[in-house]
């Protein structure tokens, strides 16, 4: 009777441990809310999870300070951007418009597809210590999947008409991707007249952090009415991470002449939702095996 008494309680906790962990595990893989102020603010992104662990720990960070002394590469990058719908969103962090298939970049002859651009307000990237008022990213990404950012930054100044097809339609509160009837834009009218940059290698601004990416600041900045930036700036006026350490890195001389490898570090985090869930599994799987044996 007592070893009946024991297989049972085996049985029920394995099988109550089991799918405590698998739920508890579903339930922690959901979206871990970030922010640009307080407790989910940048400071913290490496601390909300363990898949954000490069925004504390990488060594490759964007955005960065580019100094007065850094090197202006030649405009040799290839745009290819045809126009595209109108399709814009809030994300619930920026002002972003997904782009039709069809526009890319060329750099040293790999071809990045245009995939999207979203706007920061200040920059993030800082040119000799200074902000500008805002900063377009252009984000786009090879068929073997690496990402290459081109950065643009945008000064007051005169009406942009190239950017009035957006700032017209900008959605106020937080929405799902709606493409605007009858609606284009053109990324290249998007770009300065003289596309000389600066070039280092990376990361995603935002969590998770993400470091291997190609960055192309451009060197020249935009200018946009005080009324086109004012559309956005209502919205968010303070979505930008503060630069990062530029550490070891240095500014690439030419896209075609110098190519450069781009590591990946901060490491790749600690599986713990998959040892949960493996471990629950095999648990629950053991208790039906003691229960089997039981009734056999």
């Amino acid at each position: 009777m007592k070893k009946f008494t024991r297989l049972n309680l085996v049985l029920v906790f394995s099988l109550v441990f089991g799918v405590m962990a698998f739920v508890g595990t579903a339930a922690a893989s959901g979206p871990v809310h970030w922010s640009y102020e307080g407790e989910e603010g940048p400071e913290h992104w490496g601390e909300l999870s363990h898949d954000f662990a490069a925004c504390s720990e990488g060594v490759e960070q964007s955005p960065i300070d580019i100094p007065a002394t850094a090197s202006v590469t030649p405009a040799d990058i290839g745009f290819n951007y045809q126009p595209s719908a109108l399709s814009i969103l809030n994300n619930g962090h920026t002002i972003q418009a997904n782009y039709d298939q069809g526009s890319s970049i060329e750099v040293e002859g790999k071809t990045y597809n245009l995939l999207q651009f979203h706007f920061h307000a200040l920059s993030e990237h800082t040119l000799a210590g200074n902000h500008s008022s805002m900063e377009m990213h252009l984000v786009h990404q090879s068929d073997d999947g690496n990402f290459a950012v081109v950065g643009v930054m945008l000064n007051p100044g005169s009406e942009n008409a190239a950017y009035t097809p957006v700032w017209d339609n900008v959605p106020a509160q937080e929405s799902e991707a709606e493409t605007i009837s009858g609606v284009t834009v053109n990324a290249a009218d998007l770009l300065p007249h003289d596309r000389g940059y600066y070039r280092y290698n990376g990361s995603f601004t935002t969590p998770p952090c993400t470091e291997g990416v190609k960055w192309f600041v451009m060197s020249t900045p935009v200018e946009l009415s005080a009324a086109q930036g004012a559309a956005f700036e209502q919205i968010y006026d303070a979505n930008y991470r503060p630069v990062q350490p530029f550490n070891d890195r240095t500014f690439g001389q030419s896209a075609v002449t110098a190519p450069q490898t781009l590591p990946v570090s901060g490491g790749q985090p600690f599986p713990v939702a998959g040892v949960l869930t493996g471990f629950g599994l095999f648990t629950a799987a053991a208790g039906l095996y003691l229960y089997r044996r039981k009734t056999a």
